[in-house]
């Protein structure tokens, strides 16, 4: 099974990346900024799913559950600080 989790670790490090470029892209063209705010959340997932992988699959004798969780975490906190303080003009 450690073939399925790698391909799953990986696809979803694949998808957040995919998002971030598209959000990053739309928000190039738009500048909506609630597209920023959802780019940089997407890129703190990225980064836990990227960190989920070096943790579980590369070096599972080291635990970065705290730095995986401090990625998402920050990456929901700009979701977050979007959705209470940005006003669409």
């Amino acid at each position: 099974m450690p073939g399925v989790k790698t391909a799953l670790y990986l696809v979803a490090a694949l998808t957040c990346v995919g998002c971030t470029l598209l959000l990053a892209r739309e928000y190039l063209r738009t500048r909506i900024r609630l597209l920023l705010w959802a780019s940089l959340c997407f890129v703190g997932l990225m980064l836990n799913n990227v960190l989920l992988y070096v943790d579980l699959v590369l070096f599972p004798a080291v635990d970065l559950r705290a730095v995986r969780l401090g990625c998402a975490l920050a990456g929901m906190l700009f979701l977050l600080y979007a959705f209470i303080w940005e006003t669409e003009s």
